[in-house]
């Protein structure tokens, strides 16, 4: 899924619990790329799917014809154009407004005509309940409107993005692998507190390691302490949440090396949120795991914003649509 691997013999066990939470609740997901083919036919059938209701971005009667040569039924799909779009009024005055003069009026009316700035601001005005894009633009047309207009939730400075791992019947949480290139303390916290909500979301009980090439001071430096430093921050803001470190994989992972390396820790090899210390750290550990581990890497899933962005690859399929629809719908409850 997104910048993932695609397909996986568990993929729909993963989903099914998110699908029955999401079904019946209205959730309404918009996409700004509505005459992308893959765009369509996933929304056709989370419309048909009765899961929730895709809003598809562009002009009408080009999504209409699109629909009509693939036989996407447009049953339960709104289509809104910029261009006509009739609170078009209502947006531009709140974009303004959130931009706190960044942006004239003029300024908003060209922006808004971009589908990444329109469908965000849907969202920033609980007109859409979430976002999915990428399928047709970069990372960062998709994240840099979200940042702007969205902003990230009250706590959180910043925004990260996080795999589920899946191989068989095993599920983990890789944090950070998408955004964050040198995260401090508090990053890594917010990181740590961001990463075990999403876990909870595929029924995941978190079980938080920060992961550091020292396992509890067997090596000292600026990088481990950073690690040290956030395991503070983190137990400090989440008392209830499981969560330890400075560990090594192998300390966090494997139960017989967690006890002689950590005999005191929470953890005793069996964490299932993984903590990364930056960004190539989280990047090269997922991607190991993915080609030589042979897991399923379902992501990047974006968290800490007030309301839910995500971002497709522009190498996904329609599948990889549906289900980062499925989550965007599941981080909106």
């Amino acid at each position: 899924m997104g910048k993932g691997n695609q397909g996986g013999t568990r993929m729909s066990d993963l989903f099914t619990g998110l699908k029955e939470k999401v079904s019946g609740q209205n959730v309404k997901i918009v996409f700004p790329e509505g005459l992308d083919e893959r765009i369509l036919a996933a929304a056709g059938r989370l419309a048909s799917e009765n899961i929730l209701q895709p809003i598809l971005v562009g002009d009408k009667s080009q999504i209409e014809e699109k629909a009509g040569e693939l036989n996407v039924s447009l049953n339960g799909i709104e289509v809104f154009d910029p261009k006509t779009y009739e609170k078009m009024d209502e947006l531009v005055a709140a974009f303004v407004e959130r931009r706190k003069g960044k942006a004239t009026e003029e300024d908003a009316r060209k922006i808004l005509l971009d589908g990444n700035y329109f469908g965000t601001m849907l969202v920033y005005l609980k007109l859409a309940d979430g976002l999915v894009s990428g399928a047709a633009h970069s990372t960062a047309d998709t994240v840099r409107p979200a940042l702007q207009i969205i902003k990230t939730k009250e706590g959180v400075r910043k925004t990260s993005g996080v795999f589920i791992m899946v191989r068989e019947d095993e599920k983990y949480v890789f944090a950070d692998c998408a955004i964050n290139i040198t995260p401090d303390s508090q990053d890594l916290a917010e990181i740590a507190a961001e990463s075990a909500k999403t876990a909870e979301m595929f029924d995941i009980e978190p079980r938080v390691a920060m992961l550091s090439f020292s396992t509890m001071g067997s090596a000292k430096s600026p990088e481990t302490e950073k690690v040290v430093e956030a395991v503070k921050i983190v137990k400090e803001n989440n008392p209830t949440l499981v969560v330890d470190g400075e560990l090594q994989f192998d300390a966090a992972f494997v139960p017989s090396v967690g006890k002689k390396k950590a005999p005191n820790s929470v953890l005793q090899g069996d964490a299932n949120v993984f903590v990364f210390p930056s960004l190539e750290a989280g990047n090269i550990g997922y991607k190991i795991a993915q080609r030589l581990g042979g897991f399923e890497a379902v992501g990047p899933i974006l968290q800490g914003l007030n309301a839910p962005v995500n971002d497709l690859s522009r190498g996904c399929n329609e599948e990889d649509v549906y289900k980062l629809a499925l989550i965007t719908a599941g981080q909106s409850l």
